[in-house]
């Protein structure tokens, strides 16, 4: 199957450059969490180090024009988000130290909740 460009081609490529920055700070954040306080609280930076590599996987497959892939990991970061955005609402003691995905990404201006609703919307409107 042909790789899709058009995927990272206009409005695509800012998608994928907000998609680089946030594997990047993302897994960065999370590297050294996990590093210098693991104890603290292991599941929500094992959290933001799986967030960082949904981050990587989609920036890689808009790059190569992986629509499936891509439309995947968008679709797994959008479960992923609402998911723990909506138990870190419900059960914040659960979380004592946030995610990426911890409040729908309030730490993060909300892009990580608004990132995949877009990312969708490209995926499926750059098929046409």
């Amino acid at each position: 199957m042909p790789a899709d460009r058009r995927l990272a081609a206009g409005p695509g490529r800012v998608l994928l450059v907000v998609y680089v920055v946030f594997a990047i700070s993302a897994g960065a954040r999370a590297l050294y969490q996990i590093a210098v306080q693991f104890e603290r609280a292991p599941e929500a930076y094992l959290l933001s180090a799986f967030a960082a590599a949904v981050y990587l996987v989609a920036a890689v497959a808009l790059a190569r024009g992986a629509r499936r892939v891509a439309l995947v990991a968008v679709v797994i970061e959008l479960v992923g988000v609402l998911g723990i955005g909506t138990l870190s609402l419900l059960r914040p003691e659960d979380f004592p130290d946030p995610t990426v995905w911890s409040d729908f990404g309030i730490g993060y201006g909300f892009v990580p909740v608004v990132l995949p609703v877009l990312g969708l919307l490209w995926i499926l409107r750059a098929r046409a």
